[in-house]
């Protein structure tokens, strides 16, 4: 924790020559890149004349700008794609004390006009952000422990930038950059934040809703694409009454990789495998269970009588089946990497609990 800090500095504005050398340099760049940046630590670099001409070449060349402000004079940032002052900032810019809802969306909407911003974000430590776009959206974070702030506020412009430079929407990448801010403050010192750890941060937000694991071929695909280093597997089948024999077979599965996803037979399927009588339980409910085991990182439902198509699209790295294949071939062995047969738990089966149910 900082106990005290002394600095000994100029913050006068930077020479003419200076200027006009980081202007070259800026003006070979900005054609090649996403985004620009402008980071003012109020230091004296980012001076009017300086400004100015990054944002008229940035717009010049259609390069969204975006900016976190410093000072009492926000003028030079005119013409900027957004700025992310925070909220004592913001207040001190437009002269109105922030202190409710009301008095925020009026400094929001003052920044955005007077400017003529196509977005303003007015951060709120603890509580989030807010976003002045077209509409005004106040964007909570959760709570979490705070070690230090420092270059928070530098994560949270680079991580809009970066995710406005992978094609997210204004909302998307702001709660991206929520994520990347929250895992940031605590840490200490000035960290720097990967997208493992936000991605890590992300489920554990939303590890205590099952439902949100429940995932669509479609969906499921998708998200594969940002957990290319993950060693992924697959099982399946119809988990229609869940018993200790399921349970410890999934751990195993779990324990061959990184992610477990589990492809659920859906109602019909099962009918058409098992007969009329079966499923006992629906599929919403299968599924749900299912998802709420700490082992099983996804559950995708299928149609089909085989998940061959499902596997097909999730492109597995280990394939996981009951012992009771040996010798059988297994649907998506030729697309697996990797074919493992697990022991069931002896004597545990939906069978066996629906004969005994029905004897009682």
């Amino acid at each position: 924790q900082q106990v005290v800090r002394y600095d000994s500095e100029s913050k006068d504005d930077i020479t003419k020559a200076s200027v006009d050398a980081l202007l070259s340099q800026c003006t070979s760049y900005i054609p090649n890149v996403d985004v620009v940046l402008l980071s003012d630590y109020g230091k004296g670099v980012l001076t009017t004349t300086f400004t100015n001409h990054v944002i008229e070449f940035a717009k010049k060349y259609k390069k969204p700008i975006l900016v976190d402000p410093k000072g009492e004079d926000y003028s030079k940032y005119k013409g900027a794609t957004l700025i992310t002052p925070n909220k004592k900032e913001a207040s001190i810019a437009t002269k109105i004390a922030i202190k409710d809802d009301e008095t925020l969306q009026k400094a929001g909407r003052l920044l955005k006009e007077s400017l003529g911003l196509e977005y303003a974000i007015i951060t709120l430590s603890e509580d989030g952000m807010a976003i002045f776009g077209e509409q005004f959206l106040k964007m909570p974070t959760v709570a979490r422990e705070v070690y230090d702030v420092t270059g928070a506020g530098d994560t949270v412009l680079a991580s809009i930038g970066y995710g406005l430079s992978c094609g997210l929407s204004i909302q998307e990448a702001a709660s991206f950059a929520n994520s990347a801010a929250a895992v940031v403050v605590g840490k200490l010192g000035s960290a720097t934040v990967t997208l493992d750890e936000v991605d890590a941060y992300e489920h554990s937000l939303r590890a205590a809703t099952a439902e949100s694991k429940i995932k669509t071929k479609q969906e499921m695909v998708h998200l594969l694409q940002t957990k290319k280093n993950q060693k992924i597997v697959f099982t399946n089948g119809c988990f229609d009454i869940l018993h200790v024999g399921h349970v410890k077979y999934l751990e195993v599965a779990k324990s061959f990789g990184d992610m477990l996803i589990v492809g659920l037979n859906a109602d019909d399927s099962i009918k058409r495998l098992k007969g009329e009588s079966r499923p006992i339980n629906p599929l919403e409910d299968r599924a749900y269970i299912l998802a709420s085991l700490e082992s099983v990182s996804y559950v995708v439902p299928f149609e089909e009588d085989t998940p061959f198509d499902l596997i097909s699209a999730i492109k597995p790295d280990i394939l996981v089946k009951g012992a009771d294949y040996e010798g059988k071939v297994v649907v998506g062995s030729d697309i697996a990497k990797e074919v493992r047969l697990v022991q069931f738990v002896e004597g545990k089966s939906t069978t066996k609990i629906i004969e005994r149910a029905q004897q009682k």
